[in-house]
């Protein structure tokens, strides 16, 4: 008999298992172990930093007692990349010295990434000051829990303030592309992203 798999707030306990999660979907959804000069890399950027400073907006889909998807993400980018820069730059910064720029090789690339987090404030995102990140292994897609993880961000969202959401993609992963489709997500344009297409969602209204 298959686990009980349901939604809940993440909880310290789980942070492996996010990482893990991060690392196994963070090449345009597919498994990027192995990538990288670390497999800590990628989620030390996109997940790390929520775990660490915005903690109350992470929730997990929990199979037998084990996050196997996850949201995370922040009401208020501006306070967010103040904190990151405050609070995760220095925790992080020793294990990944700031690359010469313009960074050249795919790992000095997310290495940029981690040291210049004012990289989310893109003018044309400021009306949308809330953004996300979902994630869920492959054996539990397709089965209406993405939905579901991004509606209890919203809801989240809404209630710490947030008027309206963002995200980006990579171009490549046209199955996320297709999923925030369907959830009713509006195309953005955002200068200088080529290779990334970004949405927006209101918060109060239901995907």
């Amino acid at each position: 008999m298959r686990p009980t798999v349901h939604l809940r707030p993440y909880r310290p306990s789980d942070r492996g298992a996010v990482y893990d999660i991060c690392v196994r979907t963070g090449a345009a959804g597919q498994d990027a172990r192995g990538h990288y000069l670390s497999d800590e890399l990628l989620p030390d950027i996109y997940a790390g930093p929520y775990l660490e400073l915005e903690s109350a907006l992470a929730f997990v889909l929990d199979e037998g007692g084990r996050a196997v998807g996850y949201v995370l993400g922040t009401a208020d980018t501006p306070s967010f990349v103040e904190a990151w820069r405050a609070r995760w730059l220095p925790r992080v910064a020793e294990r990944y010295p700031r690359p010469v720029e313009p960074a050249g090789t795919a790992n000095e690339r997310l290495i940029a990434t981690l040291h210049h987090p004012e990289w989310m404030l893109a003018p044309e995102l400021v009306p949308y000051p809330a953004h996300l990140h979902v994630d869920l292994l492959p054996h539990v897609q397709g089965a209406g829990f993405g939905r579901r993880l991004v509606e209890t961000f919203l809801a989240a969202a809404a209630a710490a303030g947030a008027p309206s959401v963002h995200l980006g993609t990579a171009n490549s992963n046209t199955r996320a592309l297709r999923f925030y489709e369907r959830l009713g997500f509006q195309r953005l344009t955002v200068a200088g992203t080529e290779g990334t297409t970004y949405f927006w969602h209101p918060t109060t209204t239901r995907p």
